[in-house]
């Protein structure tokens, strides 16, 4: 007579419901659809815009009208409803018997696996940093995610920094600015436009700096990897309702606006949104060495040095392929090639904890152009 197996949950419906294997076939089946329209969808879109509307994203949304309608589900619901399906088959119908150890790690690992990607793909954010050599830089940028920049240079020792992240200076209307003595009114904004100066009659909104003689050509937005969307604004600056004048900001001006009020003078400009750290990053040395004879790349390495004040931390670092350095939850890593020895690229990963605010947007003049 043969005993029966024990379980850690003998009787659980719910568990028991939630670990049937065809929960597990839905999931296969509907991971498999994301994967195959991802993957076509990366053509036109793109790596990484393919990989945020399709495997970063819960719900799938279609435009009818100008109204998003949920057509779908995306990458993180389907990656949840899977974890969720393997937790409860692990705790449901494996027995904790040596024998069972095989199948048990095997199933945690998987466990693992997708739970560590759930939280990479939630919680962790990439940023770029070029640094020339003996450059020092306390921020990285992420260059698809512009900013409208308003600094305040009026104290000789610091800038102070206010910045409107683009879900909102990407809509026209009014906006308050907390802190400041003034507000603006985005009267118009363009994803993606050319900048060019204005030898005919065109249609010119601003009345202020460098922007009433250039024209502004509206271009349908790029979600290339090789690309990005110059983000453009007419902006008016008011004061108590008084408008001051109307600006042209725009990425593609490459050079920062001014205006003046209350005895303050602030620059105003768009820019790739900017990640301040408590720390400073310094680029000693870059080295991009070949196989003799060939120009074949051998090595690709990066000597930093790490500068926090405020940890009495001060220290030489080196960076190079499958070597980062990870300071303070961020990770530096050094990618494996650079548009010049002079001038190399950090890629920085970090993942936010939940609930962490986010650092003062202030920093000294030198850390901004």
């Amino acid at each position: 007579m043969t005993a029966k197996k024990s379980t850690l949950f003998e009787e659980a419906p719910l568990l028991e419901s939630l670990a049937s294997v065809n929960v597990t076939l839905i999931c296969l089946a509907l991971a498999m659809v994301i994967i195959l329209i991802g993957t076509l969808a990366q053509v036109k879109m793109g790596t990484f815009a393919a990989q945020k509307v399709f495997f970063n994203s819960w719900i799938l949304y279609a435009r009818l009208g100008g109204v998003k309608i949920p057509v779908f589900v995306g990458g993180l619901a389907v990656g949840a409803a899977w974890m969720v399906n393997l937790v409860a088959a692990f705790l449901r119908r494996f027995t904790f018997r040596r024998r069972d150890a095989g199948i048990l790690l095997s199933h945690f690992g998987l466990i693992v696996l997708l739970a560590g990607q759930f939280l990479t793909q939630t919680l962790a954010h990439e940023s770029t940093m070029p640094i020339e050599l003996g450059q020092t830089m306390r921020y990285s940028e992420t260059l698809s995610d512009p900013e409208l920049a308003l600094v305040d240079t009026s104290n000789p020792q610091k800038d102070i920094v206010t910045s409107v992240p683009y879900s909102i200076f990407s809509r026209s209307g009014h906006v308050d600015l907390p802190g400041l003595p003034f507000s603006i009114l985005i009267r118009r904004f363009y994803a993606n436009a050319q900048v060019e100066m204005n030898t005919g009659g065109d249609e010119n909104l601003a009345t202020q700096g460098i922007g009433t003689r250039v024209r502004v050509r509206e271009l349908p937005p790029t979600s290339s990897d090789e690309e990005v969307n110059n983000a453009t604004a007419y902006v008016d600056i008011l004061d108590n309702d008084h408008s001051l004048g109307t600006w042209l900001v725009s990425a593609g001006l490459g050079a920062p606006q001014f205006f003046t009020i209350r005895g303050h003078e602030f620059h105003l400009f768009v820019r790739p949104r900017r990640h301040y750290y408590p720390f400073a990053v310094t680029l000693k040395e870059f080295r991009h060495d070949s196989y003799p004879g060939t120009d074949i790349p051998k090595n690709f390495s990066s000597l930093v040095h790490l500068e926090n004040p405020a940890a009495h931390d001060s220290r030489d670092a080196l960076l190079y392929m499958n070597h980062p350095l990870r300071y303070q939850g961020i990770t530096f890593i050094k990618p494996a090639s650079a548009k010049t020895t002079a001038c190399p690229f950090f890629k920085w990963s970090k993942i936010l904890p939940l609930g962490l605010p986010t650092l003062d947007a202030s920093s000294l003049r030198s850390d901004w152009h």
